[in-house]
């Protein structure tokens, strides 16, 4: 009898929703107690049991989760996604789901077409791995009844659950670590408002910038990637204003490595004439030779509660937060010179 019991069948009989029924059982707010008690004897009369870890992962045999990732974020360096995705795959592997990735070309996302793995329906849930355009989004979620969960980015729909690292505070951090070491002629290196992290992390900087007295000289607001493909920039393509900073806070590692080349080639050595910050605390091997002193992204956190949430949804289960920002830590290296 006990296995055949299901939460719906104590939902049904006492006229509330599965979710209530769930949060009862597992101890969770949001359940009056009068209520709470009535499901707990319920529950023992039908002789239903919590499943245990085991058999919660037995629960996601067979269930399939789709990975999208933006063409954009598999470039010549740039495969900070890729580890990202393998961490994904691992972890939804030891939770019981298969997974599908598939890389969204750029004309799918401007014609608004639908990826091949979700159109042809083989998915229970859809984890859009890196920034899409809010316009594909949009699309995606108005064609899509299958839970769709963002990871990496957030594109400021109530209706979507967000996996974030803190890139806010993140740009901050290293703004002021930059400030501590004696600069104030501070850059900030990154498309602002091309994506939502880079726009975070620009307004973190802003933030120091503002607190320390210091205005932001708008030729140190430097374009980092091509407008059109969101493709960073190669060193020879890279502009530099004419009148440089000491210092300069890069939106992430790969973008701070562009830049040191860049600055090698016009004859400059880091750190000795300049300071370079990044973010990710993720290179491609060989990209630069200068250790970034950077913020690192808690990769298996983020990845971790992905998974966490995605169970949640599955499930239909409620819970409160949509947005989950993950916090990193500053990692020294060698590409910042004290100037006192």
């Amino acid at each position: 009898m006990a296995k055949t019991v299901k939460l719906a069948d104590i939902a049904d009989r006492l006229g509330v929703s599965v979710v209530t029924v769930s949060k009862a059982l597992s101890g969770q707010k949001g359940v009056g107690e009068e209520l709470r008690e009535k499901i707990i004897a319920l529950a023992d009369e039908l002789g239903y049991r919590l499943p245990s870890a085991v058999e919660k992962v037995n629960l996601n045999k067979g269930q399939s989760i789709g990975i999208l990732i933006h063409e954009k974020h598999f470039s010549k360096y740039n495969s900070f996604y890729l580890q990202m995705y393998q961490m994904l795959s691992v972890e939804l592997s030891a939770a019981g789901y298969f997974n599908l990735l598939e890389l969204v070309r750029y004309d799918f996302e401007k014609d608004l077409i639908l990826p091949n793995l979700v159109n042809e329906g083989n998915v229970s849930a859809v984890v859009l791995l890196g920034e899409f355009s809010k316009e594909y989004c949009t699309f995606l979620r108005s064609k899509l009844s299958v839970p769709i969960q963002y990871l990496d980015f957030n594109d400021n729909s109530e209706e979507i659950n967000s996996i974030v690292s803190d890139s806010f505070y993140g740009g901050y951090y290293l703004t002021n670590y930059l400030f501590d070491k004696g600069h104030t002629d501070i850059a900030f290196v990154g498309s602002v408002l091309k994506t939502s992290s880079i726009t975070d992390r620009y307004l973190g900087y802003l933030k120091s910038m503002m607190e320390h007295g210091v205005p932001v000289n708008d030729k140190w607001v430097i374009e980092d990637r091509d407008e059109k493909t969101g493709i960073i920039f190669s060193p020879e393509i890279l502009q530099l204003p004419d009148e440089l900073p000491t210092a300069f806070v890069c939106n992430c590692d790969l973008t701070a490595g562009v830049l040191i080349k860049k600055l090698e080639k016009d004859g400059y050595k880091v750190p000795k004439d300049f300071s370079v910050v990044g973010y990710d605390n993720f290179i491609f091997p060989g990209t630069c030779d200068v250790e970034i002193t950077t913020y690192e992204v808690d990769m298996p956190v983020m990845v971790k509660k992905t998974v966490e949430v995605l169970n949640k949804l599955m499930r239909n289960e409620d819970f409160s937060s949509k947005t989950h920002i993950i916090t990193g830590h500053l990692v020294e290296k060698s590409s910042v010179r004290a100037l006192r």
